[in-house]
Protein backbone atom coordinates (compact mmCIF):
# COMPACT_ATOMS: atom_id res chain seq x y z
CA UNK A 1 0.00 0.00 0.00
CA UNK A 2 2.72 2.65 1.00
CA UNK A 3 4.41 1.74 -2.75
CA UNK A 4 1.28 2.53 -4.26
CA UNK A 5 0.74 6.22 -2.07
CA UNK A 6 4.05 7.41 -2.59
CA UNK A 7 4.18 6.73 -6.42
CA UNK A 8 0.39 8.69 -6.57
CA UNK A 9 2.55 11.23 -4.32
CA UNK A 10 5.40 11.68 -6.86
CA UNK A 11 3.08 12.41 -9.50
CA UNK A 12 1.09 14.90 -7.50
CA UNK A 13 4.33 16.78 -6.76
CA UNK A 14 5.04 16.30 -10.43
CA UNK A 15 2.07 18.14 -11.39
CA UNK A 16 2.24 20.51 -8.76
CA UNK A 17 5.62 21.35 -10.24
CA UNK A 18 4.12 21.40 -14.09
CA UNK A 19 1.73 23.85 -12.50
CA UNK A 20 3.87 26.35 -10.68
CA UNK A 21 6.19 26.45 -13.72
CA UNK A 22 3.26 27.13 -16.17
CA UNK A 23 2.47 29.58 -13.49
CA UNK A 24 6.01 31.17 -13.96
CA UNK A 25 5.69 31.04 -17.80
CA UNK A 26 2.29 33.11 -17.73
CA UNK A 27 2.51 35.20 -14.61
CA UNK A 28 -0.28 33.79 -13.22
CA UNK A 29 -0.99 33.55 -9.41
CA UNK A 30 -4.11 31.30 -9.51
CA UNK A 31 -1.93 28.59 -11.16
CA UNK A 32 1.09 28.97 -8.57
CA UNK A 33 -1.92 28.66 -5.70
CA UNK A 34 -3.05 25.89 -7.26
CA UNK A 35 0.28 23.90 -7.47
CA UNK A 36 1.20 25.17 -3.83
CA UNK A 37 -2.33 23.40 -2.66
CA UNK A 38 -1.45 20.21 -4.91
CA UNK A 39 2.23 20.01 -2.99
CA UNK A 40 0.38 20.61 0.06
CA UNK A 41 -1.66 18.10 -0.31
CA UNK A 42 0.66 15.18 -1.31
CA UNK A 43 2.32 16.04 1.93
CA UNK A 44 -0.59 15.90 4.12
CA UNK A 45 -1.63 12.54 2.54
CA UNK A 46 1.63 11.39 3.38
CA UNK A 47 1.23 12.57 7.04
CA UNK A 48 -1.47 11.15 7.22
CA UNK A 49 -0.75 7.26 5.99
CA UNK A 50 2.20 7.76 8.73
CA UNK A 51 -0.32 8.70 11.48
CA UNK A 52 -3.19 6.35 10.68
CA UNK A 53 -0.21 3.46 10.32
CA UNK A 54 1.06 4.15 14.06
CA UNK A 55 -2.66 4.63 15.04
CA UNK A 56 -3.73 1.65 13.73
CA UNK A 57 -0.08 -0.29 14.91
CA UNK A 58 -1.05 1.13 18.84
CA UNK A 59 -4.60 -0.57 18.11
CA UNK A 60 -4.12 -4.00 17.27
CA UNK A 61 -1.49 -4.31 19.91
CA UNK A 62 -3.52 -3.13 22.18
CA UNK A 63 -6.43 -5.37 21.33
CA UNK A 64 -4.33 -8.33 21.23
CA UNK A 65 -3.70 -8.08 24.91
CA UNK A 66 -5.44 -10.97 27.14
CA UNK A 67 -7.63 -9.85 30.15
Amino acid sequence: MLIGILIFDVALVAWSLHLMQEAFDQQEFSLMLAGTLVALSAAAMLVVYFLMGNCMSYLTQTSQLPY
